[in-house]
């Protein structure tokens, strides 16, 4: 199993890379936002390191090799083809957009910003947002730094009240998770010293009313 090639570029084309490493060329699938990154940040000599997922079934026994920039970026790719309408081929294609982007339209039930993406329709997207919405936040690009922003001073008790007000307003209210980590950090913002969770959904409410 290949998890990771570190190489020389010696051709790209429309829709990946030839990389040589251990004088072995390797065939390299990226998806088209990886494709610009990988051009625009290689080194003067063309090296470039890519984590690999590795692609074999019996209908398609050919191996493919598909590169990501990051681990992150694999991961989220291992998790968009989890959903029944997109296999590997189909989500390499689709990412024409930053991972962050595309797990922030997810979380916020974003159908118009994923029907944008090449060969996925408004049904699939409807697919995408039902299987992962919830399960993406950790690579929207702000939800670690909204995360963080949440008060700590008072510590254990301000971040309980706030996990108890973000699952109301996600799972009860319909608001998506960034919207409630937003929403709860701007009330904080707003007044620092509440206490309860009535106070943090008055202070929110007060807000959007």
């Amino acid at each position: 199993m290949i998890g990771y090639i570190e190489g020389r570029i010696i051709q790209d084309e429309a829709d990946g890379i030839l990389l040589l490493a251990g004088h072995i060329g390797y065939e390299i699938l990226l998806s088209p936002i990886t494709l610009n990154q990988v051009k625009s940040e290689s080194s003067a000599d063309g090296v470039v390191s890519l984590y690999i997922y590795y692609h074999v079934t019996e209908r398609q026994p050919k191996p493919v090799l598909i590169g990501f920039g990051c681990l992150a970026d694999k991961q989220f790719f291992q998790l968009f083809i989890s959903v029944a309408a997109v296999g590997p081929m189909k989500a390499v294609k689709a990412l024409t957009r930053p991972v962050g982007e595309v797990a922030r339209a997810i979380e916020d039930k974003d159908v118009s910003f994923l029907s944008q993406l090449s060969g996925i329709g408004k049904r699939t997207a409807e697919k995408i947002i039902a299987t992962l919405h919830g399960k993406v936040i950790a690579f929207v690009d702000d939800a670690a730094k909204i995360s963080d922003q949440i008060p700590t001073s008072r510590d254990k008790s301000s971040r309980e009240i706030s996990h108890q007000v973000e699952e109301v307003l996600v799972d009860q209210l319909g608001y998506s998770a960034i919207s409630a980590k937003r929403m709860i950090k701007e009330a904080f913002d707003r007044n620092p010293v509440i206490e309860t969770a009535e106070s943090l959904f008055d202070e929110i409410y007060q807000e959007v009313l």
